[in-house]
């Protein structure tokens, strides 16, 4: 394809060499060559941009794959948006297969929605449309002003469980946490295999204080409300005739697998794997009720801090994780660890929103819970 006369171009947004290697073969699937820009760090740390050619009406798609250094990739991102609406650009499009700070998207404590506020810097920068991956949350898409693609990795990951998993017909699907319950029954449901959900004390659910506040709210006694506490510490007398009703507090039962996993191979799947602490306690439970094999499958494989190591010393025979986040040295710390490519179903993403087409096919079965 003339990059000259297709009417856009493709960027990518890292002065990272590996995190780049996406960008590499989703420009090699629409036949076009990467943009010429220069993104580098100054010696301040500060992130400058340099665009290398003339980006004047045209739909740009810039692609960027987030490294460890989040915040740095979030500067990359948000300073070359702005530097191509400020050099005329019609419209310009983040690829952003992992979203970063997707999991901060709850009101915690005193905290903050991190998630809400990205999207309006994005929004702010230039950016007038995204297409990602496997939200960690549906949600989130509301928190945009501008459209949202949330592409699904399954497909891909459910192909790697027919193809390269022997004998995957006597597995069984795990979901580590009734939170993760959903995306466990849709892989079960499209295998047509079984489903068990890990549940109990060792779990951490996250939704626990989804709501911002203690759940339930701590109690410092057990007669009942007696008074508003004031900053001093002293009690406020209370309001007359009013005694708020005790919520018991939260037990988690001892930890369970719901469901038969002895003599089976357990697929444990889940949208991101970062810290594997939970995942490598999943596995050990899985072995002691007898699952011989157990496979890890999740879209983005951040696998930060130790979790190589970890992974390597676990109970664990597999983890499989797609390239939407760059993990080339872990691998080489932990053979476990496979990679599917999904560059495929990006670059068809840019080329049917580039001629204007439907993006239906590329969500072709996949249902609100998917």
């Amino acid at each position: 394809m003339n990059i000259a006369k297709s009417g856009y171009r493709v960027f990518s947004a890292n002065s990272s060499a590996a995190c780049t290697e996406l960008a590499k073969k989703i420009t090699e699937r629409l036949g076009v060559e990467l943009g010429k820009s220069v993104v580098f760090q100054e010696s301040n740390r500060e992130t400058r941009v340099d665009v290398k050619e003339s980006v004047r009406g045209q739909t740009i798609f810039i692609i960027q794959t987030i490294p460890r250094d989040v915040n740095t990739a979030i500067m990359e991102l948000l300073v070359m948006a702005y530097a191509l609406k400020t050099s005329c650009a019609k419209n310009i499009i983040g690829v952003i297969p992992y979203f970063p700070y997707s999991k901060q998207c709850k009101m915690r404590k005193r905290g903050s929605i991190v998630c809400k506020l990205l999207a309006s810097m994005l929004a702010k920068a230039g950016l007038t449309h995204i297409i990602t991956m496997d939200l960690h949350q549906k949600e989130i898409q509301g928190f945009f002003s501008f459209p949202v693609d949330n592409l699904r990795a399954s497909p891909f990951l459910i192909q790697y469980i027919q193809e390269e998993i022997p004998n995957y017909r006597n597995a069984i699907i795990v979901a580590k946490s009734p939170a993760a319950a959903k995306r466990a029954q849709s892989y079960a449901e499209r295998l047509r295999l079984g489903l068990a959900v890990i549940h109990g004390e060792a779990q951490c659910s996250e939704s626990d204080m989804a709501d911002g506040r203690h759940s339930p709210p701590s109690v410092r006694n057990t007669t009942g409300h007696t008074g508003l506490e004031l900053p001093s510490g002293k009690q406020q007398a209370p309001f007359p005739g009013i005694e708020l009703p005790i919520m018991m507090a939260k037990e988690k039962p001892p930890i369970t697998v719901v469901g038969d996993v002895g003599g089976r191979i357990a697929i444990i799947v889940d949208d991101i794997i970062d810290d594997v602490g939970d995942f490598v306690a999943a596995a050990e439970i899985l072995k002691e009720r007898g699952a011989y094999k157990i496979y890890i499958m999740a879209t983005h494989g951040l696998l930060s801090a130790d979790a190589p190591r970890l992974i390597e010393e676990s109970a664990i025979d597999e983890v499989v994780v797609t390239n939407t986040v760059p993990h080339e040295v872990q691998k080489l710390q932990c053979p476990k660890i496979k990679t599917v490519d999904v560059s495929m179903i990006l670059a068809e993403a840019i080329r049917r929103i580039h001629n204007g087409e439907s993006m239906a096919y590329l969500f072709r079965n996949i249902t609100v819970d998917d």
